[in-house]
């Protein structure tokens, strides 16, 4: 059996990593701005990580949901204690896709409407009701496409009131920072105004946190940057430092009842020494203030680089936007300086390196990059 070919692949065997670095089979040696479309969050192999997981695999193992577990109970206070969500619940899962399908399931369930309004330019999975609300044709398969979806100019408060109006909409979902669309940034007083208008209108508002969560984006999430709560917060990738594990942050308005949502995997012990591993060490050595600094700082060097369009984004989710196509110059540096970084479309940079990353480490970036700009 081959695998199904459906992923480029670069020629890379990664056999160890340590923080913001990795290192092939070869014993060469790269920094890592990417982290695997930013699920390292407290970098490569933390020690504390590795040791939480590894007692926890010697003493239970996997075991998943079907008993009671006082970790998810653990992981649930801790996230509730670093985020300020302590009065909301937590339901967990494998996944952002996971995460958004449970979001989208709550958020019908309670309002009984089915039609969903999400933002141009926007990714909120792969799978189910989440591939529905993808703005990407590419990967909205015919049996999803009959789900009832609108898709809207971000930042425009108008146009949202509008397809509000209608009255049939279940949930409103919209990325804190766009992921696949750039690095995109919702405007603060777009996403306060989006919040009145959905408690106005009894549609929920779901704030996909699953990239831009956890610290990335300077705040533990960027959408507290415009000082709101919304009904429904999905997180994943950085919540597990590479582990997979997801959830969604549930507004104590929205009331559970028995089998209401399922996981098979979900909350498994495995998962939960992850992600209370990851909390405490995010605390322990206050990675979001150190994203929210660096990500400055980085940012401030960027904007003296005329070759670039326009920086976007918060913390250390940052876009990169060029005039040209910009694959040629990722394959120079990941082939050419060993740095890994990530595109998005034909003309966008993505960084997305651990929270750990050091202004040495931009500077490192920096200098990389202005070398093969300054060939072209």
């Amino acid at each position: 059996m081959k695998l199904f070919d459906v992923y480029p692949l670069f020629d890379i065997v990664p056999v160890s990593a340590k923080d913001c670095y990795i290192t092939d089979d070869k014993g060469v040696e790269y920094l890592d701005l990417y982290g695997g479309h930013a699920v390292i969050s407290v970098g490569h192999s933390h020690p504390e990580y590795v040791k939480k997981i590894t007692e926890q695999l010697n003493r239970i193992g996997f075991y998943s949901n079907s008993v009671q577990n006082p970790m998810q109970e653990e992981l649930a206070l801790k996230l509730g204690e670093i985020s300020d969500y302590l009065d909301y619940a937590l339901f967990l899962c494998n996944s952002g896709a996971e995460a958004n399908e449970n979001a989208l399931k709550l958020a019908s369930f309670h309002t009984g409407k089915g039609r969903i309004i999400a933002f141009e330019k926007s990714f909120h999975g792969r799978t189910s009701a989440a591939v529905a609300v993808t703005d990407n044709p590419k990967i909205i398969s015919p049996i999803n496409d009959s789900v009832k979806r609108t898709f809207l100019p971000l930042n425009d408060a108008s146009l949202l009131e509008s397809a509000l109006q209608s009255g049939d909409v279940a949930a409103v979902i919209i990325e804190g920072i766009q992921g696949i669309g750039g690095c995109r940034v919702p405007e603060p007083a777009f996403l306060k105004t989006a919040s009145v208008l959905c408690e106005k209108y009894g549609a929920i508002l779901i704030l996909d946190e699953i990239q831009s969560g956890y610290g990335r984006s300077g705040k533990f999430f960027a959408h507290q940057y415009a000082d709101i709560k919304p009904d429904i917060i999905s997180v994943a990738k950085g919540m597990g430092n590479g582990f997979p594990i997801g959830g969604i942050l549930i507004n104590p308005k929205l009331k559970p009842w028995s089998g209401m949502l399922g996981t098979t995997f979900g909350g498994n012990y495995l998962a939960c020494a992850a992600g209370i591993a990851v909390l405490d060490i995010m605390k322990a050595e206050n990675l979001v203030d150190n994203s929210l600094e660096v990500g400055k700082y980085l940012a401030s060097k960027l904007a003296q680089i005329p070759q670039i369009k326009e920086i976007r984004g918060k913390g250390l989710m940052i876009g990169i936007e060029f005039d040209f196509p910009v694959a040629p110059l990722r394959k120079q540096l990941l082939f050419e300086e060993k740095i890994f970084t990530g595109v998005t479309g034909a003309n966008v940079i993505r960084i997305l390196p651990p929270l750990t990353l050091t202004k040495k480490q931009s500077d490192l970036f920096i200098a990389a990059l202005l070398k093969l700009l300054n060939k072209l």
